[in-house]
């Protein structure tokens, strides 16, 4: 069965599509920076794209390439040019100081921030300006089968997103049905809902995995995918404020330029000796030798009846890659993870990693 026809195999199928080739009706302005599984205590997106400047991200990286979670946020983007007591630099959180003074000493143990004593005092100075990298944050909800019931159900999730706008965009993901008028298009979505029907393909995977080749602008590396319906840009009365969507936003793209997409394999078992990656068109998605087919990020855990940890002998015996297959695969998806960060730091063109 083709990882694409299982809603998990189609998000990550989705999310390297993204990375790849976004935005899908013209060419890349932006660096991109593709993440899943991201949202906030009220909605979670099945995949966020980050439109990003590029200079920005590059100055991102100053800061290392760890997310920034909210506290240690607050330090850093309010962290003075010169030397002053954290209380006096920092504006004021809306919660108890002390939890601030633990965020500056995590802070400093991770180099983003300069500290020093002064009496009882601790006194902050930033090592560089946070840059303003994140230019737009695109969300897409992932259906394959999107039936009348799945639809109904989907349509109070973007309209929410709508709603709060939090995000520039919202996009719906679906696999094309080859109708001529799309069954995604009858929905009773909001109009500033755009409509993504995707047709992948496993033979795609002649034109290499896109690191050694670079930037991918078309031909058959590229997944088959129509853009149905174009949103407008989301800007809803009743939205948060300024001051409070920078926030968030930036507390999302954290998260995001942290985790990457390829992330799943931290909460899967890539030490069972059956998971293994294969190549579907453009991607390496996980798959499982036990079941002979993709598995989702649930079952494959400690309590899956076919799990089987490596034998020894495949780390002690001339494995090629050091600590054994397992390893060797948090190592590569770890690494393109990396890789598309920096290519993207250097060039708004496509890339590999995630």
């Amino acid at each position: 069965m083709s990882p694409g026809t299982a809603e998990f195999g189609f998000e990550l199928s989705v999310c390297r599509w993204a990375e790849l080739s976004w935005p899908p009706t013209g060419d890349r302005e932006h660096a991109v920076v593709v993440a899943r599984q991201l949202g906030t205590q009220q909605r979670r997106w099945d995949t966020v794209v980050l439109e990003c400047d590029p200079a920005g991200l590059a100055a991102r990286q100053r800061f290392g390439p760890r997310e920034l979670d909210s506290d240690l946020l607050h330090v850093v983007r309010h962290a003075p040019a010169e030397w002053a007591w954290y209380r006096d630099a920092l504006p004021d959180p809306g919660y108890p100081w002390r939890y601030v003074r633990a965020a500056v000493h995590r802070a400093a143990d991770r180099d983003v921030v300069e500290t020093r004593r002064q009496g009882n005092r601790i006194e902050i100075r930033r090592i560089a300006p946070y840059p303003d990298w994140l230019h737009r944050l695109v969300a897409i909800e992932n259906k394959p089968d999107l039936d009348a019931s799945a639809a109904r159900a989907l349509a109070d999730q973007v309209a929410h997103d709508v709603e709060t706008g939090l995000a520039d965009e919202v996009w719906v993901a679906t696999e094309a049905t080859g109708e001529r008028i799309e069954p995604a298009l009858l929905a009773d979505f909001p109009v500033d809902v755009g409509i993504l029907a995707f047709s992948f393909d496993e033979a795609d995977s002649a034109g290499g995995d896109g690191a050694a080749d670079g930037p991918v602008a078309a031909g058959p590396a590229r997944t088959a995918a129509s853009v149905e319906w174009l949103p407008s840009e989301v800007t809803p009365p009743g939205a948060p404020g300024d001051d409070e969507r920078r926030r968030r936003r930036f507390e999302l793209a954290e998260r995001a330029y942290g985790r990457g997409w390829r992330s799943y394999v931290e909460t899967m078992r890539p030490d069972c000796r059956h998971f293994e990656l294969r190549r579907f068109g453009r991607s390496l998605l996980p798959h499982c030798a036990a079941k002979d087919r993709s598995p989702t990020a649930a079952e494959c855990a400690g309590s899956c009846p076919a799990f089987e940890p490596e034998p020894p002998a495949w780390r002690t015996r001339g494995w090629p890659i050091e600590g054994g297959p397992g390893t060797g695969i948090q190592a590569l998806l770890r690494g393109r993870r990396e890789w598309v960060r920096e290519r993207e730091r250097e060039t708004s063109g496509g890339g590999d990693g995630g």
